[in-house]
């Protein structure tokens, strides 16, 4: 029979069975070397039937090829098997449901206490000197980052900004596992700065940040500039005040310096 009326048989569309013969599941029984018709034999719609009812129950083509020799016992065997699996990912997504609300909560306490601890530590922290900003500007920053925390604790959105925990050590003969963003070759470098005294003294020559990008800020820092974590939360602030709507991702490593000189890396991923 032509595939017009196999199709019109099996309940299906021509498209399905051609779908079939390309991924050699249900081959016709001849083809026409002039015209390239397909032609089935009747029998064929019991293959029809199994390929179906397998689809429909989730196996793979290469899983459908392996059973399509095998008899009925052995199919019904691998439907069994597909059962078992159907329940233990049911019993797992049951099992996430009942965590979901759990770790919400639980991240939003995390949250909270991140904010009241940035918080605490930049309103504890002179700026003047090191970024050159006044008692009013740095507040207005203080203000800023604390609306950042509470607008993605209000909406448990995290699209806009990502801050991520900076790392630092307070002892020299320890310091942080840091990604080595020098030779990485997912990041590139797009401004750097060395031996200076402040940051204030370079920060209008990179803080305009492109929309939509991934960056990490790397610190080599004298003793005295370490230990405080109110200069990495600070440095972030400012730079989510200077890129207003824009959609980038900032993460701050501290470290100590090897030369006794500051320096200041800032990558960008490609």
């Amino acid at each position: 029979m032509t595939i017009k009326e196999f199709s019109a048989l099996c309940g299906c569309n021509p498209q399905t069975l051609r779908y079939y013969d390309h991924e050699n599941l249900l081959k016709p029984a001849r083809v026409d070397r002039w015209s390239g018709y397909r032609f089935y034999e009747e029998d064929q719609a019991l293959v029809f039937i199994k390929i179906k009812n397998l689809q429909k129950a989730g196996f793979t083509i290469e899983e459908i090829k392996e059973l399509l020799d095998r008899d009925d016992s052995f199919i019904y065997q691998a439907f069994e098997r597909k059962i078992a699996e159907g329940q233990a990912r049911l019993r797992e997504i049951k099992e996430i449901q009942k965590s979901y609300q759990t770790e919400m909560t639980g991240m939003e306490e995390k949250l909270k206490t991140w904010r009241a601890y940035i918080q605490q530590s930049m309103e504890d922290y002179d700026p003047a000197e090191e970024f050159g900003i006044s008692k009013e500007d740095y507040q207005g920053l203080i203000d800023s980052v604390n609306e950042f925390f509470e607008r993605h604790l209000r909406q448990k959105d995290y699209g806009d900004l990502d801050f991520r925990e900076y790392r630092e050590s307070d002892d020299a003969e320890e310091e942080p596992d840091l990604p080595d963003f020098k030779s990485s070759p997912e990041y590139e470098l797009v401004f750097e700065k060395h031996g200076w005294r402040y940051v204030r003294e370079f920060y209008p020559e990179f803080s305009r940040l492109k929309d939509g990008r991934e960056y990490a800020l790397l610190f080599e820092l004298l003793p005295e500039k370490c230990g405080n974590s109110a200069f990495a939360n600070t440095i972030l602030g400012m730079l989510l005040q200077s890129n207003p709507g824009r959609k980038i991702s900032l993460g701050c490593n501290i470290t100590h310096t090897n030369d006794g000189q500051n320096h200041f890396w800032l990558f960008r991923k490609t």
